[in-house]
């Protein structure tokens, strides 16, 4: 931001925090307890220490002088979690009982050169001691302490099930002062919009003048992909409004439909300047009804296929990532053909850095308010009145944002009174029901509010009607089957699995173990077993077994269960003929070490599950279903902007290596479309395609269908109707050959097999090999691009695994 307006310094650095018994610790802010205990090595996952019960306090130096006549300086304190005092220079300047809720205090004459500011949190157990407080109509199980529903602060972190620890206590967001000269904004809404095909941007601000200045003339100047335009703001009685035309504006699109076109939007007020923000065109639809045909999303009239997942905090334990850290992730959630990511009720409020990397990279986004399965007391006025400036806060914050396009009121609130044989409406109430969507309405976003989810139909939780989460495959055991009988609309979570990451901590021999996978409170299973459940379905292998005689094959063979399962369900949704409008897999990144829910581990790593997922998801893919005694369909998605000219072949092998029959056509397919085209169709016979006629053994037991452009694989689906290949062979036995191949600064690894080779790994160390855990076609090459080529040829070194393959491949 330039500005001679207004400047930021950001305190970081030089904090200590105090605790009882503890010596002082450095600490950074953002930031909180554990993440100065985890720096000075007194926290470890699994840490009993329950934070909740100890008072911390944060303090430091800085060095400020008082203000000019002309100057204002105002503290902001973005977050502090959870009872908490702020002091400077001794003086308590506020104080509060909400993690969400932000401070900001004008602190010019408190000032005196050299400063120190104190941010002391009370403990929060306290609090929760039996009350004689209205009693809770239903209760959940989702956290041990049913008191914490009376106050404002996350429940991740004291979440037995998935993430107990730890519980977030601290300035866990920006503290910083701002400098205003001459000039303050006390308030602006901006909000862009697409008007008969012409964008406008509307803004209004109220701008107050320092030290006797007087605000004149107002411009706002709008800056993007189709130049520079223009326009003035009306100033009358403190409040400037007014709006700025774009002609033909370029459009703001989820990045799997388009590019995702930004403005940037300054304000010049007598000359000096203010950034206002960035602002994306895009019109968005929603036809038919929430509560029966769950979210369908249209984004500048075309309908998208919403798929993505549940977004979790980067860093649970410090809330301390970096910007750069976050987009990083937004950006593995992208290059997996997601388009919209959802912060749960269950979590917290994400920061600046957040959106502006799903504005940036055509992210979509669903927001939760932080509010989860409890009866929460609305009809207290005191609480009433805090939950309502928290909304208007958050809406405030993110109502210009192009990528939001959902605010839902809550998770499995009304599924949690329905569950426990209640009527659904009561988890609706006032707060949910009226308080919160009128406040949607009034902050004019372009986004649906969902009251709940799940929510919609008799029962919240059944899948068929509006949005759910659903489970059945997954924990509920279900048959691959289900998810197209279950007829889903719309899952907000999905496909929970414990995934395991490529890097283990421990291994399935340890004690400790368990604690690294995620289990629902008072469920008889946690989600490795789940995992195990389709292990065996699958596989047709005991998990018990395999685990006791070959752990490593065992793990695996359990990262390629859970890949497959997702790529199957949402290869069954995403089709054309499908009633499912959207899916989030829950979870998107690990909290924590171990096998969590994450396609990503606790370090930002993609699980095998990510590969999977991507190639399903990709904006231009081919995928295959199972359709019974209708053989085989390959489906053919292109959702990118312009047509597609490709051409489909399919091919059918015995034995994982002898071709008994071939098909390639040519695809033509409009942007934004897609097509189905049957195994038999093509073929122009009957095969048995999926084997479901058995009239004897199969003619075959693999169909590959590739896309290709000019010779080059686009996308490739790999079906087994007769089961998969497990029998590992040498790699001699299956023909398996690698070769690294050098071109200027680029270096790829060509793959050859002469029999299947399946579920195929490339490790190539400090490289990110641009696709992994696939199959390579018998008698055809598969090349990997492995990036920049290192200097000296002989720090090129791949290692090759598959799970039908005795040993490695190691090429050099």
């Amino acid at each position: 931001m330039s500005s001679a307006l207004r400047r930021e310094r950001v305190l970081t650095d030089g904090w200590q925090a105090f605790t009882p018994g503890v010596e002082p610790l450095p600490a950074r802010v953002p930031g909180t307890a554990a993440g100065a205990l985890r720096a000075a090595g007194l926290w470890h996952p699994g840490d009993p220490r329950d934070l909740d019960a100890e008072e911390w306090s944060f303090t430091t130096r800085f060095a400020a002088d008082p203000p000019s006549s002309d100057e204002e300086v105002v503290l902001h304190c973005d977050g502090i979690a959870t009872l908490f005092e702020v002091a400077l220079n001794g003086k308590v300047i506020a104080a509060g009982t909400s993690m969400f809720k932000s401070e900001s205090v004008d602190v010019g004459e408190l000032l005196r050169g050299d400063n120190e500011l104190t941010i002391r949190c009370l403990p929060l157990r306290e609090q929760l001691a039996p009350s004689r407080k209205p009693r809770a109509r239903w209760r959940t199980r989702l956290v041990d302490d049913g008191n914490l529903r009376f106050h404002r602060t996350a429940l991740l972190g004291r979440v037995p099930g998935f993430a107990r620890e730890p519980a977030p206590v601290g300035p866990w967001r920006r503290v910083f002062l701002e400098l205003r000269r001459t000039f303050a904004v006390d308030e602006l809404v901006i909000r862009a919009r697409l008007d008969a095909g012409e964008g406008v941007v509307a803004i209004r601000m109220r701008v107050r003048g320092i030290g006797g200045a007087e605000p004149g003339r107002i411009d706002v100047v709008l800056d993007g992909p189709t130049g520079t335009h223009r326009g003035a703001l009306e100033l009358r009685d403190g409040v400037a409004a007014g709006e700025v035309r774009v002609e033909q504006p370029a459009k703001w699109w989820p990045h799997t439909h388009g590019d995702p076109a930004l403005y940037t939007a300054r304000a010049l007020l007598d000359g000096a300047e203010l950034y206002l923000g960035r602002v994306g065109f895009r019109a968005l639809e929603f036809p038919g009804d929430v509560e029966v045909d769950g979210v369908d999303l249209h984004v500048n009239g075309q309908p998208i296929f919403a798929r993505g997942a549940v977004w979790t905090p980067v860093d649970l334990v410090g809330f301390a990532a970096s910007p750069d850290e976050i987009r990083d992730t937004v950006v593995r959630a992208r290059d997996a053909g997601m388009n919209l990511l959802r912060v749960p009720g269950v979590g917290v409020y994400e920061d600046d850095a957040f959106f502006d990397a799903c504005d940036e990279l055509g992210m979509l986004v669903w927001q939760d308010f932080m509010f989860a399965n409890f009866d929460y007391p609305v009809a207290d006025p005191e609480f009433r009145d805090l939950v309502a400036g928290e909304a208007r806060a958050v809406l405030a914050r993110v109502g210009r944002r192009p990528s939001l396009a959902v605010v839902c009121g809550n998770s499995e609130v009304e599924q949690q009174a329905a569950m426990l044989g209640l009527d659904p409406q009561l988890g609706r109430g006032e707060l949910f029901g009226t308080l919160l969507p009128e406040l949607v309405d009034d902050a004019n976003l372009d986004a649906v509010y969902v009251p709940s989810a799940p929510t919609g139909g008799d029962l919240p939780f059944a899948p068929r009607n509006g949005v759910t989460h659903y489970f059945g495959v997954g924990a509920y055991l279900r048959p691959l089957e289900d998810a197209r009988r279950a007829g889903v609309r719309f899952a907000a979570e999905c496909l929970a699995l414990a995934n395991v990451p490529d890097l283990l901590e421990l291994s399935p021999g340890d004690p400790d173990w368990k604690s690294g996978v995620p289990r629902d409170y008072g469920a008889e299973r946690d989600f490795e077993e789940v995992r195990d459940h389709y292990f065996g379905l699958l596989f047709g292998l005991d998990p018990d077994t395999v685990r006791a005689s070959e752990p490593e094959r065992y793990l695996d063979l359990s990262r390629a269960v859970s890949g497959e399962l997702m790529a199957e369900t949402l290869g069954e949704w995403r089709r054309s003929g499908s009633p499912t409008r959207g899916a989030l897999i829950l979870w998107l990144r690990d909290l924590l070490p171990g096998t969590g829910w994450g396609l990503l581990d606790h370090r930002g790593d993609p699980k095998v599950a990510w590969h999977h997922v991507r190639r399903v998801l990709a904006p231009v893919a081919v995928w295959t279903t199972d359709e019974g005694l209708n053989g085989v369909d390959v489906h053919i998605a292109n959702d990118r902007p312009e047509s597609l000219h490709a051409d489909l072949r399919v091919a059918l092998y015995r034995s994982y290596e002898v071709r008994v029959d071939e098909v390639s056509v040519p695809i033509e397919l409009a942007a934004h479309t897609a097509v189905t085209r049957n195994v038999e169709e093509l073929l122009g016979r009957f095969v048995d395609a999926s084997w479901s006629y058995r009239f004897g053994p199969p003619g075959h037991d693999v169909i590959v269908a590739n896309l290709e452009r000019a010779g080059a694989l686009v996308s490739q689906a790999v079906r087994f109707p007769a089961g998969r290949p497990l029998a590992q062979e040498t790699a001699e036995r299956l023909g398996l050959e690698a070769e690294l191949l050098r071109d200027g600064d680029r270096c790829t690894l060509a793959i050859r097999s002469r029999r299947l080779a399946y579920g195929v790994r490339v490790r190539a160390p400090g490289r990110t090999p641009s696709d992994d855990a696939f199959c390579v076609e018998p008698g055809v090459e598969r090349r990997v691009d492995l990036g920049p080529a290192a200097a000296d040829e002989r720090a090129d070194a791949v290692d090759v695994t598959a799970l039908n393959l005795d040993g490695r491949l190691e090429v050099r």
